[in-house]
C-alpha cells in the first residue's frame, strides 16, 4: 500500500512538473510589429516599429498562457525620416507624450496544442481597447542555433485609429489599420 501511494505520489509530481508553464522572453531582433493602412485609396502602405520586448508564458498541459508586450513607439519605421517624424507627432503617434504602447493578454485560447487566438488589452496614446489577435502560424521547437527552446507565432488584427485618437485625415487616410506582428521567443 505505501508503495502504491508513492507511487501515485512520484506520478503526480511529474505531471505537475511537466505541465508548469514556460516562459519565453521576446527576441528583440525577430519580432516586429507591422501596420498598414489604405493612403487615399491609391495604395496600401506598410510600416513596422523596430523595437519591440516583452514575454509569453505558455502552459500547453493546461491550455492557458499570457502575453505581454511593449512597442516602442519612437521607433516606428514607414521607410523615410521625414515621414517618421511627422507620424510620431501628436496627430498621430505623439510619442513625446506617449512613447510606448503595450499588450496585455486576457486570455490564450487553445485548439488542441496549437494557439489560436489571444485576447487582450491594446494601449496607444494612453487610451486601452480590447483586441483579439488571430494567430496565423504558430511553433514551439529547440532552436536550431541557439539550441534553447523557442516559440514563434504571426499574429493579426485589425483597429481603428481613431479610436486611439490619431484619427488625423480619416477616412482619406483609413482609419482601419491593419496589424500584422511576427514573434519570435526564447525560453527563460
Amino acid at each position: 500500500m505505501i508503495k502504491q501511494l508513492v507511487a501515485v505520489a512520484l506520478t503526480a509530481a511529474s505531471f505537475a512538473a511537466a505541465a508548469a508553464p514556460e516562459t519565453y522572453v521576446m527576441d528583440g531582433s525577430h519580432t516586429y510589429p507591422r501596420f498598414s493602412y489604405s493612403h487615399f485609396g491609391y495604395s496600401t502602405q506598410l510600416s513596422r516599429f523596430d523595437k519591440t520586448s516583452g514575454k509569453i508564458v505558455i502552459d500547453k498541459a493546461a491550455k492557458t498562457g499570457s502575453v505581454d508586450v511593449a512597442i516602442d513607439m519612437k521607433s516606428v519605421n514607414t521607410g523615410s525620416a521625414l515621414f517618421n517624424e511627422h507620424i510620431q507627432g501628436e496627430d498621430f503617434l505623439d510619442t513625446a507624450k506617449y512613447p510606448t504602447a503595450t499588450y496585455k493578454s486576457t486570455k490564450v485560447n487553445f485548439d488542441g496544442d496549437k494557439v489560436v487566438s489571444v485576447e487582450g488589452n491594446l494601449t496607444i496614446k494612453g487610451v486601452t481597447k480590447p483586441v483579439t489577435l488571430a494567430i496565423t502560424s504558430f511553433q514551439c521547437m529547440p532552436h536550431p542555433m541557439l539550441k534553447k527552446d523557442a516559440c514563434g507565432a504571426n499574429a493579426t488584427a485589425v483597429i481603428k485609429r481613431s479610436e486611439f485618437n490619431a484619427g488625423k485625415y480619416a477616412p482619406y487616410v483609413g482609419d482601419e489599420v491593419t496589424l500584422t506582428i511576427a514573434v519570435e521567443a526564447i525560453k527563460e
